[in-house]
């Protein structure tokens, strides 16, 4: 049995259909549907059982958990990606209550029945990048998050650390990560699928200006991971159990948002245009010029696929899900 939290989120459902795709669907999915139309991406994935998250938090807390797993199995590994995932969100005892304490909770009873346990951290930790991006767990104290989003991932990181139990678990940074199954996600929804909606009503696409000299309008720099590549990452750690500490998800190079915007454009056949818009001044002084993964550690762990391009991602997900309006594995 392999638990999935955020089982229905943008991950977590490209992990599911990937288990799927190798054979696997003794997955208990937790999640909060909520009033969105995340169950659509639920609809073509095969699983054993599903739970709301607030069910599954109160076997938690009353050690139920083992004796409520469906199948006969035991468990196997909890793959954890739920999480609030909005770098904008100012609610920090939320944050620190579905971020670290649910994560702390689902930890100890993973640990408590022998399970693999491979949780979702952020590249958000790294903040503005002035230690690098890096996954060395040695800098982790010194690493200074920009947003509180940030902090309550660097929370689990520095207590899985200081509790000597990271060396027996696998932390995923991931970077930016876009593909289908994310119309949920409302305004934390990837460039593409916002650019292929502004592009498809009006044939132009807004991009914000750049407030540092060295960075041109549209040519702030970010690390792009498409989803299923992301998703073949996370599934490589339930394979090489002994994979384990911090490990960066990304693309390993960087990209511009004008190249994202150009790949979308010639995805659905248009002219490029781009129009520059004033940054909004909540987020100036908290916003991200330059991001990139150093891939090398989850290289040496054993991963092998190759990251698909930008280009080929994107044509990908217009064409094939967006276009078409369908979602992974339909």
């Amino acid at each position: 049995m392999i638990i999935v939290t955020g089982g229905a989120g943008l991950i977590g459902s490209a992990v599911v259909e990937r288990l799927n795709r190798q054979g696997r669907e003794d997955i208990l999915i937790v999640d909060h549907l909520g009033h969105s139309d995340k169950w659509r991406n639920l609809s073509a994935l095969r699983f054993l059982d599903y739970l709301e998250k607030d069910v599954f938090e109160r076997m938690l807390d009353k050690g139920t958990l083992a004796g409520r797993l469906p199948g006969d199995k035991g468990l196997e590994a909890v793959i954890h990606l739920g999480a609030c995932s909005a770098t904008t969100e100012s609610d920090a005892t939320y944050l620190v209550n579905n971020n670290f304490e649910y994560s702390r909770k689902l930890a100890l009873a993973a640990l408590a029945l022998d399970a693999r346990f491979i949780y979702a951290s952020s590249a958000a930790t790294y903040g503005n990048g002035e230690h690098g991006f890096v996954d060395d767990e040695c800098q982790l104290s010194q690493l200074r998050p920009m947003n509180m989003y940030g902090y309550s991932k660097q929370l689990f990181d520095l207590w899985a650390q200081r509790q000597g139990v990271l060396d027996r678990m696998a932390g995923i940074k991931y970077f930016n990560v876009y593909g289908p199954n994310e119309q949920h996600k409302g305004e934390m929804r990837s460039l593409v699928l916002k650019a292929f909606e502004q592009i498809s009503a009006t044939g132009a696409l807004r991009l914000f200006k750049s407030y540092r000299p060295e960075y041109g309008d549209g040519e702030q720099l970010r690390d792009f991971i498409y989803v299923k590549d992301a998703a073949a990452m996370t599934v490589h750690f339930l394979q090489h159990r002994n994979a384990n500490g911090i490990y960066n998800v990304g693309g390993g190079t960087t990209v511009s948002w004008n190249r994202l915007a150009r790949a979308v454009f010639s995805a659905m056949g248009q002219p490029v245009r781009i129009e520059y818009i004033d940054m909004p001044e909540s987020i100036r002084n908290t916003y991200q010029y330059l991001t990139c993964a150093d891939i090398s550690q989850i290289r040496a762990a054993g991963y092998r696929e190759e990251v698909t391009s930008v280009e080929a991602a994107v044509e990908d997900y217009v064409r094939n899900y967006l276009v078409p309006d369908k979602r992974l594995g339909d």
